[in-house]
């Protein structure tokens, strides 16, 4: 049996603060599993599968299930790839309830980098005991300078401009309006975006994401158990995961690992890129979503630049509608792993419930895409395919 006949996605819940001050992160795990929960009219004593990354606090998943009260697990995945570890749990979900390990999925994410003052960097990881620390460390580094190189390299190798990386960010901002949790709501123009600050050339502070607090849950369950529930069918058709590494130092930047994830999630899906009417994709910069574009095959390697201009990601006006909560360029970005939040606008989408300004009309065939690690380096790709029934 392929595992994409078996599981449907039930239940969803974000977060809605951007700054938890007053909140733990245990607490935080806890509110969006219960918000999950309610969502697909299930209890905690339906759970017998649970998934979560370095960001659950304590000793993780073990730790999370006594905290929430998840008694009766009896499948646990603690998977790690940073940004895109929400989409790989997805995967890993439909493959455990493939093979009869676990009914019901709860996957959580939640942290606070903004009231624990911790900036870019990702719970439960110290980077200070990669391998190649030891060599980096003189040399101050951050993510904003690794996709500043992806982005100079694209405009050397494909013309790209630094008016067309704006029109990401554009269509995130237009989007965001009409989201209240929305951290940055206003619209801006690309002429606002190219004379923002340069931050690492040629990406400027509007071409980079949010930092925020909060998180977000779903609940992955098995076909007859979703039927059951007075919720929107919304079934996972294909996934896939891959792995880019630096390749002793030989790397190719004009792609990423979705060029491998994606083409294993169309495949199990049965469908192509030109199925897909609403996608939500990894935007910790602008420069993240055109190299997704292109190695999801929504145009050609190097066209990302050009499909983007002129409003094409913008709901109701465009071909490809993105983010259309705002994205980690302007929504929020939870414990700087977006994986969570494409998958949570995914399925808003495809259950048709996004905001009707954003609402796509044609939305039985939804995409969720996510890249964890840097661009610039090694990184994995997680790639979802969803269906409305």
């Amino acid at each position: 049996m392929n595992a994409s006949d078996s599981a449907y996605i039930v239940g969803i819940y974000e977060h809605p603060t951007r700054k938890a001050e007053n909140t733990t992160t245990a607490q935080l795990h806890a509110d969006v599993a219960r918000g999950a929960l309610e969502d697909a009219g299930l209890s905690l004593q339906d759970v017998d599968g649970y998934f979560c990354g370095s960001d659950a606090p304590g000793m993780g998943g073990m730790t999370m299930a006594e905290y929430i009260g998840l008694s009766n697990l009896r499948y646990i995945d603690s998977t790690e790839t940073g940004g895109s570890s929400y989409v790989l749990h997805l995967q890993h979900a439909v493959q455990a309830i493939a093979l009869g390990k676990c009914n019901v999925a709860l996957v959580t994410l939640a942290d606070r980098p903004v009231a624990g003052a911790r900036g870019a960097g990702l719970a439960g990881v110290d980077f200070r005991q990669l391998p190649e620390s030891e060599f980096q460390t003189p040399v101050p580094r951050s993510p904003v300078s690794g996709y500043a190189m992806v982005a100079r390299r694209h405009m050397h190798e494909f013309g790209t401009t630094s008016e067309q990386l704006a029109w990401v960010k554009v269509a995130a901002s237009h989007h965001a309006q009409h989201n209240p949790h929305a951290l940055l709501r206003q619209v801006v123009t690309v002429e606002e975006v190219v004379n923002s600050p340069l931050v690492a050339d040629p990406l400027h502070r509007l071409d980079c994401c949010v930092v925020s607090d909060g998180g977000g849950a779903f609940i992955v369950a098995r076909a007859d158990i979703a039927k059951t529930l007075r919720r929107p069918l919304v079934k996972v058709i294909g996934t896939g995961s891959a792995l880019k590494h630096n390749h002793g130092g030989v790397i190719d930047l004009s792609y990423s690992a979705g060029a491998s994830s994606g083409a294993q999630a169309f495949a199990e899906a049965g469908v192509t890129p030109k199925d897909i009417k609403y996608a939500s994709l990894y935007d910790s910069f602008t420069i993240t979503v055109i190299m997704q574009l292109e190695d999801l095959g929504f145009c050609a390697k190097g066209a990302g630049g050009r499909f983007v201009q002129d409003g094409n990601l913008i709901s109701g006006v465009g071909q490809l509608p993105f983010n259309t909560d705002g994205g980690g360029l302007c929504n929020n970005h939870p414990g700087n792993k977006g994986g969570m939040t494409k998958i949570l606008e995914a399925v808003r989408q495809c259950r048709g419930e996004a905001h009707p300004a954003v609402q796509v009309k044609d939305h039985s065939i939804v995409l969720a895409h996510a890249t964890g690690g840097l661009l610039s380096s090694y990184h994995v790709a997680g790639t979802a395919i969803l269906a409305a029934e």
